[in-house]
């Protein structure tokens, strides 16, 4: 049967985007196609000069393609709601667009990333659904991700947050001086410029409470006895704080760590949902 590898490749595809979004961001790509959506000129020719940004919306094209031929053929709650996380990742991809820009808000940029990981687990699941274990509820799964004891989802989202209001430009530690003076001014809307003083903070918060997130979701792998999440937790934990550090040295381009944040959490999402089920005992 052809539908757990076509799911399976989903999944893959899915989880490429957004490891390639932290390419975008650690190689200071974000606004490199300006706030135009979804797509702007010569955009092949971008693309095939190894612009990630252009990767990125390219391959969110591949995403949405086969996530609609998936929904055509193989209709079933998975794919209903993969096709929806991808719709709603796609209209808050230009949301964040203005994140940057400082025209939207940065809890924009939160929901987006609980879209684009949602995406990725509706797929993952669907491969697991079709491969046989029909204990795969994919509704339940979501529900889980918001409630106790883990959060899961609030710790996407508070990642999220915390780009959004540093907006790829300011370091965590110094917000307010390298805003001004590494973000175009023409970027960012007369009330959203970042001369706030209230900005370094408000960054230092949505980290901290980020940061507190990721401890609550720690103890609760280990109170749950999950083993492989709590593995690839301690390598998230390990590569925020690469992150933290790579931030502060340059935040315009903090470099490979930001990939690497997002590929830590993605094993760390697909370690949470075989503990979840059962399917490892580790």
């Amino acid at each position: 049967m052809i539908l757990p590898y076509l799911a399976l490749l989903e999944t893959a595809f899915a989880g490429t985007n957004i490891v390639l979004g932290g390419v975008v961001e650690g190689y200071g790509y974000g606004l490199s196609l300006g706030t135009k959506w979804p797509y702007t000129k010569d955009m092949m020719q971008v693309a095939a000069k190894k612009d990630p940004e252009a990767l990125h919306r390219i391959m969110a094209t591949l995403v949405g393609l086969l996530s609609l031929g998936l929904l055509i053929f193989y209709p079933s709650p998975f794919t209903e709601i993969g096709f929806l996380s991808i719709v709603a990742t796609a209209l808050l991809g230009m949301a964040t667009l203005f994140v940057l820009a400082g025209k939207l808000p940065s809890p924009f940029q939160g929901i987006h990333d609980i879209a684009a990981y949602t995406t990725f687990v509706s797929y993952f699941l669907l491969f697991l659904h079709s491969e046989g274990y029909f204990s795969v509820n994919v509704a339940s799964f979501l529900i889980q991700a918001i409630e106790p004891p883990h959060f899961l989802y609030f710790v996407v989202f508070m990642g999220g947050v915390v780009t959004g209001t540093r907006r790829m430009r300011a370091k965590i530690g110094d917000v307010l001086n390298h805003a001004k003076k590494l973000a175009p001014k023409a970027e960012f809307s007369p009330s959203k410029r970042p001369d706030d003083p209230n900005a370094q903070r408000k960054l230092q918060i949505a980290w901290g409470i980020h940061g507190i997130l990721a401890i609550v979701f720690i103890i609760a792998v280990v109170i749950l006895h999950y083993w492989l999440t709590f593995i690839f937790t301690l390598g998230v934990i390990g590569v925020g704080l690469w992150v933290y550090k790579s931030i502060n040295r340059d935040p315009l381009k903090p470099g490979s760590s930001i990939a690497f944040h997002q590929f830590f959490s993605l094993l760390t999402v697909v370690a949470i949902i075989l503990n979840s089920l059962g399917l490892l005992l580790l």
